[in-house]
Parts: structure tokens; sequence; C-alpha cells
């Protein structure tokens, strides 16, 4: 079988009905059954009755976690299992550590439930805002951000593709910046369906927080290699991989450094492991040459079998 990378989507990938085109897969409904049991959530509901909780952070980041490793151990019962390399989008990243058994499927559940809440608190939730700037170069979006900091916050937060950065902050800056990147040239610049400023130094004091959580839990070592979002790089150290999620919480994902960096090791097969196509669609716009499947479905995973 072809040697792959496999990448994990983060929040925003979410949907009722999203495992539907995996769940006749026995393990699919386990692993959320599994998830239910540790948090006292019904997930599986989630995903299959139309509801809004499914949007709500604090159900969001763990429900995500739950089909990432759902649709992993997929194919791990048809003996896919050992990437070249593993990223994941943010919280994404947190599924790509299970998936190489750093910590378990357990463990990251509870510590995506505390990152959730923590974020969730961290601003009023009509106080802080996201944006999406599109067709600006990432240069651009950094400088017009330096010379409205005067302002109030708001930084360049996710680099997802080239011309696609978000940007976080504090609301009433965000939605005011929105003519100013226009003005720049970008081609759309629209605020996002959240209300927690991800990624930016607004999280900074419920990053500290989330540092005391993780220094009680014990990780292992990876068994692939998984590229982190702070560094786009990744670590055998155990501490740096600590160290990689309390910064990710307030700092840029790096995830068009990230795909760059993995597209140099020669390996051309990338597997984005979860609901939705998000990770494929800025995988074509970063690197074209490389061979991108959506694996959410039996049927994509056929045709990544006949590789």
């Amino acid at each position: 079988m072809t040697d792959f990378i496999a990448l994990f989507p983060g929040q925003g990938s979410q949907s009722v009905g999203m495992m539907q085109n995996l769940s006749t897969s026995m393990v699919v409904k386990k692993t959320f059954e599994e998830a239910s049991d540790i948090l006292n959530i019904n997930f599986w509901d989630m995903v299959n009755i139309e509801n809004t909780d499914i949007n709500q952070t604090i159900n969001t980041q763990p429900l995500m976690l739950a089909a990432g490793i759902a649709t992993w151990r997929v194919l791990e019962e048809n003996d896919i299992f050992h990437p070249s390399y593993a990223a994941g989008h943010s919280l994404g990243e947190f599924t790509a550590l299970v998936a190489a058994k750093v910590f378990t499927f357990e463990e990251g559940l509870r510590i995506v439930r505390k990152r959730a809440e923590l974020m969730q608190n961290a601003v009023p939730s009509d106080k802080g805002a996201m944006a999406a700037i599109l067709g600006l170069a990432d240069s651009e979006v950094i400088k017009i951000c330096q010379n409205l900091r005067a302002k109030g916050v708001i930084e360049a937060v996710n680099f997802n593709s080239p011309g696609q950065v978000v940007v976080a902050g504090e609301k009433n800056i965000i939605e005011s910046s929105l003519e100013v990147f226009k003005s720049a040239g970008a081609k759309r610049a629209i605020v996002l369906p959240v209300s927690v400023p991800s990624h930016c130094s607004l999280m900074k004091e419920a990053a500290n927080e989330f540092k005391e959580f993780l220094d009680a839990i014990v990780f292992e070592e990876p068994i692939f290699p998984v590229v982190q979002n702070f560094e786009a790089a990744s670590y055998d150290q155990l501490d740096k991989i600590k160290d990689g999620l309390f910064y990710q919480l307030f700092n840029p994902v790096k995830w068009t450094q990230t795909i760059e960096f993995i597209a140099a090791k020669n390996v051309n097969t990338f597997l984005e492991i979860g609901p939705g196509k998000v990770l494929t669609s800025l995988g074509k716009r970063i690197n074209k040459e490389k061979n991108y499947i959506s694996i959410d479905s039996i049927e994509s995973l056929e045709r990544f079998k006949e590789i």
C-alpha cells in the first residue's frame, strides 16, 4: 500500500449527518458510544438528529475528536495505521496525537473538553470574533493587523492557504477592519459564525490554565511523527509536544507551512481523516502536485486502497 500523510480536520467541519457514509462500520458507532459514556453526552444523536448543540464549542471539540478517531479506527480495521507523518488543523492536532498514541482516546476527550471550556470562558461571547480574509498576501494581512493594533486586539491567526488568512480579536475591531482589508485588495472579508477568538492573545490566560491541566497528564512518545501547528514542526521530546499544545492556543495555526513541510518529505498522498473536505481543499491550494483523498465514506477508503 502506498505511503500516506494523515490529516485531521478541526472545528468548523462538523455537520448533522456527517458520519452517515461510514456508519455501516460497527467501530464508528462503538467509538461514539465510548465518547458518550466518557463525557456523558449523546454524541451519536448530536450527529444524526437536527440540533444546535453541535455548533457549541464545548460540544464541537470532543465531537470532532470522536469523529476523527472513529474514522481512524475504520482505517485501522483495514490495516491502514502508520502514516509517514500526521497533522491536524487546530483541534485536529489533538486527534492526530491520539492516533499516534501520545495519549489515549479517553484522555484526548477530557483534554479537548477542558480546552473548549477554557476557550469559551476566556472572552464574553459578544466581545470576541474571527473573520476570513480572502485574496490578500499573508504579509499584507499581518501588516494591516499591526497598523490597527492601537485600536485593540486584532491578529492574523490561521494561515490556511495562500490567499486565505483568518484574523481574530476583539469583535468591534474585527468588524470595523473588514473595509480596511477590502480597500487593500481583499476579494472577501467576512465575519465567521464563531464567538471564540481562537489562537490570538486573548486566549493567553486560558492557555496558562490549560498548561496546568496538561502538566498532570502523562504523554507517551508518538508512534509516528505529528507536525504541530505552533512551529509547523514535529517533536520527539514529550515536553516539546506539550508546549506545542500550550502555545497553539494563543498563537497562529501555520497550516500552509505545515503542508509545505510535509510535502517536502516526498510522500505524495494526503488523506483527510474525518468529516468534510476542508483540508483537502486547502491542500490543493497549497501544493497541487500531491494527491488528496477525503476519507469520509467507505467508497473513498476503497479508492485509496486501490492506489
